[in-house]
């Protein structure tokens, strides 16, 4: 028999995976389209595309947007990394498309943000699925396809957190670094919990607060709501690179959160990508 507590404790495990909203109904957005065979610009500011990724083993979703009204062609570009349980169609759900167009027009310099399906933190965990090479090898090259720069920032939620400091460990060259709400764990035993990692090497060579002078402090933005179960571990990266934006404020680990600091992401995502002068 299910019992309040049961249901209590349910949703608490829920929230202490680190996962962005499940997905529920049709998915958001338009239908994928298949991929250009040459290098071809966008035609809408909102693309869905399913693409094979050899890196990860599998097709998948890959959705690009840019500013209504500008040009996409040649336009720099924000990798946006989504939490677990997630897609990349959620940033759909979050309102980027509107909140991008919106930040353009208030004098962000445009850019376009390119989100591709993920899992297991964005690293590789030797199921041979290895979200980081696709991001690093593959991604590059459907963007060229599509008359798009590589991804010079990352912006990551939840477990996208986790990938996009992963990420910019590897890509010492971004411009900026975004994340909100980072799923991050302090210790084996509570990174052990998700049933994600191998074993504790494995947690060990990827956990971002293990190697903290892998992140470029000064190109790193930080966002986290003081009740997130996270808020912790997020105090505990602040401390260790000194960001050059930190900031905590009420609210939970949930889309309303994220949609609340979405602009402030944004706009320092897209200043750091072109900046003044």
């Amino acid at each position: 028999m299910l019992t309040r507590r049961g249901l209590l404790a349910g949703s608490a495990l829920a929230l202490l995976a680190g996962c962005s909203s499940a997905p529920s109904g049709p998915p958001p957005g338009p239908p994928a389209t298949a991929p250009p065979t040459g290098p071809t610009p966008l035609s809408a500011p909102v693309t869905v595309q399913r693409m094979r990724s050899t890196a990860r083993g599998t097709d998948v979703d890959l959705v690009l947007i840019t500013p209504e009204g500008v040009p996409a062609s040649g336009l720099p570009v924000c990798l946006a990394l989504h939490g677990r349980g997630a897609r990349a169609r959620t940033f759909l759900d979050l309102g980027v498309p509107e909140a991008l167009t919106k930040a353009v027009r208030a004098g962000v310099p445009p850019f376009a943000i390119a989100a591709p399906d993920g899992d297991h933190y964005w690293v590789d965990v030797g199921d041979q699925d290895d979200p980081q090479r696709m991001l690093s090898d593959e991604l590059p090259v459907w963007l060229t396809q599509r008359d798009l720069k590589a991804p010079a920032a990352v912006f990551g939620i939840s477990m996208g957190g986790f990938g996009a400091l992963r990420f910019a460990r590897a890509h010492p060259d971004l411009k900026a670094t975004a994340v909100a709400s980072a799923a991050l764990f302090v210790s084996w035993p509570d990174a052990r919990a998700r049933k994600v990692f191998a074993d504790e090497a494995t947690w060990r060579a990827e956990e971002p607060l293990l190697h903290p002078g892998d992140v470029r402090g000064a190109d790193l933005g930080v966002w986290c709501g003081e009740s997130d179960p996270f808020l912790g571990a997020d105090r505990k990266l602040v401390k260790a690179v000194s960001p050059a934006v930190a900031r905590f404020s009420p609210g939970k680990h949930e889309d309303a959160y994220w949609r609340g600091v979405l602009p402030d992401v944004l706009e320092f995502a897209g200043r750091r990508l072109t900046p003044a002068g």
